[in-house]
């Protein structure tokens, strides 16, 4: 291990970092994503510092394959669109760059600073960039190049010692972003690493900032759940710290039924078994829904009924999540399958709104269709009226001339 310096205002060396070769940090380069060490080549060869970052580094140090790469780097968002023709800059408040390769995404920051604290967005150093990230096993920094770990904070000590360590102070780490509680166990569970009873503590009082946070977020936590080995040991996790109420509460009350709750995570533990196979459309999905529906329907009912019930159940048990329509209705489908039903093609919407047959009547649900992400409302057409054309009049004839004129 050798340690990075940096010099004080007098002159003396400080202790910065520490760094992490090949052989103390255990990564296998082979796992690391080539297109992401080619970002970081392409922006090391213009002249500015870049990392891989993240949750990547932490599944790394783990033996475990990332999904996702996150890069950061000294180059401001402008600068590295004009370095990667196929990148496009996202994001309002805080400035991203999305670097694409074909359908996959690589999201590149810039190092933030702490001038107007943890939630600002001015540029800074990679100093003040890791004092922002919320754990300190996600706050190691990889050189791909050189296969180093720069530590600042001392995650690779937690790593190794199975700990959740905060780096943001506990007074304003969950009220900058609620959604960091619902991480914190994450980690902590599909890592088998231990949450400090402060940590805890915190949770359990400030658990109800979840309620305000928008259910886009909520569905993209959920999702990454529901994509995750370890999901049954989350969704338990997160029921006994009291935050599944917020992500799935309809699940979370039906859960104090000790049945119901061991089915429940009977359904997300199996999902574990089809891990790195060829899940069946709407796998994943149906984990949130199998167990409820399974109560709910009638299966000796005519399909086209039962699917049209299902469909509407399913939706409104699920909330806040909003998943996809098609999403959804592969994973309900996926359930009549084993039951042995087969559902044809029904069409479940007509001008606009939902459409479902119950005890013979037809009835009309208040659910609009999904729209796809950012597309709005299109204002009707208003009938231009057009003016009628101006035609010039015919020339007077003039009158003719009199006697004597």
């Amino acid at each position: 291990m050798r340690i990075r310096y940096t010099t004080r205002e007098d002159g003396k060396p400080v202790r910065k970092a520490n760094i992490y070769t090949r052989e103390e940090h255990g990564i296998n380069f082979a796992d690391v994503d080539k297109d992401a060490v080619y970002i970081v080549e392409r922006l090391r060869a213009n002249g500015y510092e870049t990392y891989i970052v993240g949750g990547a580094v932490r599944d790394l140090i783990l033996k475990k394959r990332p999904k996702d790469f996150d890069i950061v780097s000294a180059a401001s968002p402008a600068r590295i669109k004009r370095i990667f023709r196929n990148a496009r800059i996202i994001g309002r408040r805080f400035r991203l760059v999305h670097v694409y390769f074909g359908p996959r995404i690589f999201e590149v920051s810039t190092f933030r600073s702490l001038k107007d604290g943890t939630t600002s967005n001015t540029f800074g150093t990679i100093e003040e960039d890791v004092l922002r990230r919320d754990f300190s096993l996600n706050a190691l920094f990889y050189d791909p190049l050189k296969q180093e770990v720069a530590d600042y904070v001392g995650g690779m000590k937690d790593i190794k010692e199975k700990r959740i360590r905060p780096i943001i102070p506990l007074k304003v780490i969950f009220q900058d972003d609620p959604v960091r509680m619902i991480r914190a166990v994450k980690y902590a569970a599909a890592a088998g690493f231990a949450l400090p009873l402060s940590l805890r503590w915190k949770i359990r009082r400030q658990s109800v900032l979840l309620a305000p946070v928008s259910p886009s977020r909520l569905t993209e936590e959920i999702m990454k759940i529901i994509h995750t080995p370890a999901a049954a040991e989350i969704v338990e996790s997160l029921e006994t710290q009291g935050l599944y109420v917020y992500l799935q509460p309809n699940a979370s009350r039906l859960m104090r039924d000790a049945g119901f709750r061991a089915r429940y995570l009977k359904s997300f533990a199996a999902l574990r078994e089809k891990a790195g196979e060829a899940d069946p459309p709407g796998w994943n999905l149906a984990a949130l829904i199998r167990d409820y529906l399974e109560d709910y329907l009638d299966w000796d009912a005519g399909v086209h009924e039962n699917y049209r019930n299902a469909f509407i159940a399913a939706r409104k048990f699920v909330l806040p999540m909003n998943p996809p329509r098609v999403e959804l209705d592969r994973a309900v489908r996926l359930l009549f399958s084993e039951h042995g039903i087969t559902v044809k093609k029904i069409r479940l919407f007509e001008r606009g709104k939902l459409v479902f047959r119950n005890a013979g009547e037809d009835e009309k649900n208040d659910i609009p269709p999904e729209r796809p992400a950012g597309a709005e409302t299109a204002a009707p057409k208003k009938k231009r009226h057009r003016r009628p054309r101006r035609r010039n009049p015919a020339p007077a004839t003039p009158p003719a001339p009199q006697a004597g004129e």
